[in-house]
């Protein structure tokens, strides 16, 4: 990677941090930090998709713990499935 990107990426990544920041409760935070610790692909999801959320203007009030809950059940939910014969 060249510097250019790396800049970008570090420009993207404390965007996304501050965004987090405004729209998150405290206890959905801490929620969030510890779902990376065990599920770092699930986080970034998580995170990618509350961003977009916020950037397209569709929330408008913080983010509280049982919110935060409620999109991750509906973000696993969707990845569950069966096959039957």
């Amino acid at each position: 990677m060249n510097e250019k990107t790396l800049e970008e990426l570090q420009k993207i990544a404390i965007l996304k941090k501050t965004i987090l920041k405004k729209i998150l409760s405290k206890k959905a935070r801490e929620r969030l930090g510890r779902i990376r610790l065990v599920k770092p692909q699930l986080a970034s999801q998580l995170e990618l998709y509350l961003v977009q959320l916020y950037q397209a203007g569709k929330i408008k009030n913080e983010i509280s713990d049982e919110q935060l809950k409620f999109i991750l059940e509906t973000l696993t939910s969707k990845k569950k499935f069966r096959i039957v014969k």
